[in-house]
């Protein structure tokens, strides 16, 4: 569960003409947006069984271990300033802890192709905080269109002329409060850590570390010892091994390969893939269904997105970045 987005990913770009071809990228990027998109599928079946502190808990431990496992094969290291522990703890809460958790809590109340359908407003958070708070982004007025057009979806989403309550009601709030989380981390990753020498993988994985950690003291608090691994059905261990090793740390490898071939703008656009997969998957495995203002909603959203992010209305200068420079997945939206 973030964006990459040549704006606000803290990604060095500069500009080429070469067009790699699309059999380099383009099954990278469908698998991403598969992986991404089931992940909402795989929090509805843990929290069937698990409390959704212990459920983010387990899946980002699964995570930090991928990753960790890559490092040590690729003979990365892990950062060892410790301002950038500092940062990276703040990221973690705001980018991973935080927002895992909300979508497990948004998923006892709601679908989870509706919380699929949350996840893509993050973009719409970015901008504002990017603009008003951490002053890594300058509102334009092709911005501000973008943001009126994703508020008025996010007002359809909510069907609030049926009124305003319910359990329904709560649960896609949490869905977006945890894209809210999402739209507070990239920026203020943006602003004090896209700098870092060190590669995106070593950031990740520490930032997932990190993430490990806090929810280590925080879940048992809260929600008391977790039950051990073994305790849990087949089909939830499962869905929490995949949520960590493939959602948090199998996935986070793709993208940074999608980024390096085509560029963080390009690979931003899974933004708009992720929906229609979790849509797909919530109706064919879960039998979930939606009302009509649900997806109408969801395209006015993603209309917005790519209003706000120059996709539509004028001609786009390909990008192609370098992904040294990042932590977690930016284009995760993630649940992830």
């Amino acid at each position: 569960m973030s964006y990459a987005r040549g704006r606000v990913s803290g990604v060095t770009a500069h500009f080429t003409a070469d067009r790699p071809a699309l059999r380099s990228w383009l099954p990278g990027f469908v698998a991403l947006a598969a992986i991404w998109g089931s992940s909402f599928l795989f929090i509805k079946v843990g929290v069937a069984e698990l409390h959704p502190l212990h459920l983010t808990l387990y899946r980002v431990a699964a995570g930090a271990l991928t990753l960790l496992v890559v490092l040590a094969v690729l003979r990365d290291r892990l950062p060892r300033e410790p301002r950038v522990w500092a940062h990276l703890a703040v990221v973690a809460a705001f980018g991973v802890a935080l927002p895992f958790t909300l979508f497990g809590y948004g998923e006892q109340r709601v679908e989870s192709m509706l919380a699929g359908i949350w996840n893509a407003t993050t973009p719409l958070v970015v901008l504002p905080l990017a603009v008003l708070v951490f002053r890594t982004e300058r509102l334009t007025a092709r911005g501000a269109v973008g943001l009126g057009l994703g508020f008025t979806g996010v007002m359809v989403v909510l069907g609030v002329w049926q009124g305003i309550g319910g359990a329904h009601f709560v649960g896609q709030l949490m869905c977006f409060g945890a894209a809210a989380c999402y739209g507070f981390a990239i920026p203020y990753q943006k602003r004090f850590i896209a700098g870092s020498k060190l590669s995106g993988l070593s950031l990740s994985a520490a930032q997932l570390v990190v993430a490990t950690v806090q929810l280590a003291i925080v879940a048992p608090l809260v929600a008391g010892a977790p039950p051990v691994p073994t305790a849990l059905s087949p089909k939830v261990f499962l869905a929490v091994l995949a949520l960590g090793a493939l959602g948090t740390g199998l996935a986070f490898v793709i993208n940074m390969r999608n980024i390096r071939i085509v560029g963080a703008t390009t690979a931003s656009t899974v933004t708009y893939l992720i929906p229609v997969f979790a849509v797909f998957i919530g109706a064919v495995v879960l039998g979930e269904r939606l009302t009509w203002h649900q997806p109408v909603g969801a395209l006015i959203v993603l209309l917005g997105v790519a209003v706000s992010q120059g996709l539509v209305g004028r001609r786009r200068q390909r990008v192609v970045t370098g992904a040294g420079t990042r932590s977690t997945p930016l284009a995760e939206p993630a649940a992830h």
